[in-house]
């Protein structure tokens, strides 16, 4: 079983994307940034877009397909969550936004390996913080029904078929919509001198803080950025460390449907490519 790569580490094995694109460059100087192609070095480890690193300058080159029914990929919802949040320490100062492209301050540090307390309380951070307004960000519906759908919508459009959805009360109504990642994978954390913060806000969103925790925690989403999942003994010290426990108690109720909409992501992604989604729902399956 191999694990992707790092996030954002060096790429060695000089990939098809390891210059820059003309239209690129040409961009950037439109908006007076000037970067020696030559120095920019491709970064690994991403399964949505393109990004080079440029001295402390971090370019990404969006791929309009790559968005799936589950993880968007809206380049001005991202420009809009770094204007948001970069203030508060929890993403990256924006430098510069265009027609496919952003560029960003690189953030020092590493990927999240252990400890998950430390994203425990930075994503419980993150959605103390007041929802953006609904025309910046997209609201994402919780609750029983909700991951239901979502998860058949995604089921239908696979050729093999998942389990059926397992049947759970619905908990209700969440109190207080709150500010979502909406991509919070290990790979988007990285843990750097100032503390942790997130990357890769290309799918934000406002609802249910149960969401975020709920990618964080899944068995396939660990397996493809860190190369395991979390023990028991993780889950669990992520959620003692979750400072608001009603968020907690309702990934708890959710838990079972959050892994079968994951696993239809898993599935979908598997069959238009994505060889490792396959080994990947198989851990969502059996979590």
């Amino acid at each position: 079983m191999t694990a992707a790569p790092p996030r954002h580490a060096p790429d060695d094995t000089a990939p098809a994307h390891s210059t820059p694109p003309p239209w690129l460059t040409l961009a950037l100087q439109r908006h007076h940034i000037y970067l020696d192609a030559a120095h920019w070095t491709p970064l690994s480890g991403g399964r949505t877009n393109l990004l080079w690193r440029a001295g402390d300058v971090v370019v990404k080159a969006y791929d309009p397909a790559s968005a799936t029914p589950l993880f968007p990929n809206d380049p001005q919802a991202e420009a809009e969550a770094l204007r948001r949040f970069a203030p508060h320490g929890l993403a990256p100062d924006l430098i510069a936004q265009g027609d496919g492209w952003l560029c960003y301050r690189h953030l020092p540090g590493a990927c999240w390996r252990d400890n998950p307390a430390q994203v425990a309380h930075l994503l419980a951070r993150l959605h103390r913080l007041p929802p953006a307004p609904q025309t910046q960000f997209r609201a994402i519906a919780s609750g029983a029904a909700a991951l239901t759908a979502q998860g058949l919508a995604i089921a239908q459009a696979c050729r093999a078929t998942l389990p059926p959805p397992p049947a759970i009360a619905d908990p209700g109504p969440i109190r207080h919509p709150t500010s979502l990642h909406g991509d919070a994978v290990a790979g988007n954390v990285i843990i750097g001198p100032r503390g942790p913060a997130l990357i890769d806000w290309q799918c934000p969103a406002t609802g249910d803080a149960a969401e975020d925790i709920a990618t964080f925690l899944s068995p396939a989403m660990q397996w493809l950025y860190r190369g395991k999942p979390l023990s028991t003994d993780e889950v669990a010290a992520f959620l003692a460390a979750y400072p608001d426990p009603d968020p907690v108690a309702r990934y708890r109720r959710l838990a079972p449907l959050f892994r079968w909409r994951m696993a239809a992501h898993c599935l979908w992604k598997a069959e238009r490519g994505a060889a490792d989604y396959a080994q990947a729902l198989t851990l969502e399956l059996g979590a």
